[in-house]
């Protein structure tokens, strides 16, 4: 009996043609929403690798089902682990976008839901709720914060259970039409899933949202006010950065969301300031923050009361 030849081998049948990666690249144009992630986002470098290698595999899927390998509906669901205000929620828009251009998902849309989107306070409220947010994210990206939430075994009346059979009914007879990515602490995320095993199951990709470095929280600041058409005087800058030190130890810090608020916070400093001040504004005092817009922040009132009499 002769051996059975795989068809590329054997000679006298030519090989089926090749797929040209970058074409298929460049006809996403995924390349730009990975662009923007370098330019829109400072640091988090492990994240924007882990979000180029998801593109690849999606990207090298595509080109395996035209060559007609076995594919099969590539894992899609995902699970963003990190503090508060590391940038989950805007990478998961940034990832409906590279769904959406690759052919993964029909709309690009993303979803962004709690808890209280989703479970109900009374028996018969949880499955209409669930579902609707189901069906508003169909065709795109439903995103859960503090997905853990979800699931509150100490409560035996809570509908939190009703919700996540819901969810994974739908994670997996709609994950052709619908991703999911939860998000929330690392450890709680850990302990969510050792609870509801279905679950886990489920989420293939698991990226981990680092803090942020206090250059890379000053160069958000700077980023954040030049969007803004603002800028810190030197004095200011400094300033901030002293800001940075002190925030990171105290209670409730959110990293880049904490450094948005403090803007916002001496942005209304200023325009008081200014407004005091009267007569007329020139553009330059319009969009400087001087160092007192900073420094009125209670983060150094602390320091205040410690400084030696």
């Amino acid at each position: 009996m002769s051996a059975i030849v795989p068809t590329a081998a054997r000679a006298d049948v030519e090989p089926a043609p090749g797929v040209d990666l970058g074409e298929i690249f460049r006809d996403s144009k995924v390349g730009e929403v990975l662009e923007g992630l370098d330019r829109d986002l400072v640091g988090l470098l492990p994240v924007k690798q882990r979000t180029r290698e998801i593109a690849a595999f999606l990207l090298v899927s595509k080109a395996r089902e035209r060559q007609g390998l076995a594919t099969g509906a590539p894992p899609l669901h995902m699970c963003f682990t990190g503090n508060p205000g590391t940038g989950k929620t805007t990478v998961a828009r940034r990832m409906a976008e590279i769904l959406h251009r690759l052919g993964y998902v029909r709309k690009g849309h993303l979803v962004d839901v709690t808890r209280d989107d989703l479970v109900g306070q009374y028996i018969g409220h949880t499955a209409p709720r669930t579902k609707d947010v189901l069906k508003r994210a169909m065709g795109g990206v439903l995103f859960i914060d503090e997905a853990y939430y979800l699931y509150r075994p100490e409560n035996e009346r809570d509908y939190g259970q009703e919700a996540i059979e819901i969810l994974l009914q739908a994670m997996e007879n709609q994950r052709d039409d619908l991703v999911v990515i939860l998000a929330g602490y690392k450890d709680r995320m850990d302990t969510f899933f050792r609870s509801n095993p279905g679950m886990s199951s489920r989420v293939a990709h698991h990226i981990d949202f680092p803090d942020f470095t206090d250059a890379e929280l000053d160069a958000i600041a700077r980023l954040m006010l030049e969007r803004m058409q603002y800028r810190f005087a030197p004095a200011a800058a400094a300033a901030m950065r002293e800001y940075i030190l002190q925030r990171r130890g105290q209670p409730n810090f959110a990293n880049a969301r904490s450094i948005r608020n403090a803007l916002d916070r001496a942005r209304l400093r200023q325009a008081n300031r200014l407004f005091e001040e009267g007569g007329m504004a020139t553009r330059e005092a319009l969009e400087t923050i001087a160092e007192s817009d900073v420094r009125a922040s209670r983060v150094f009132a602390g320091l205040a009361d410690a400084a030696p009499r």
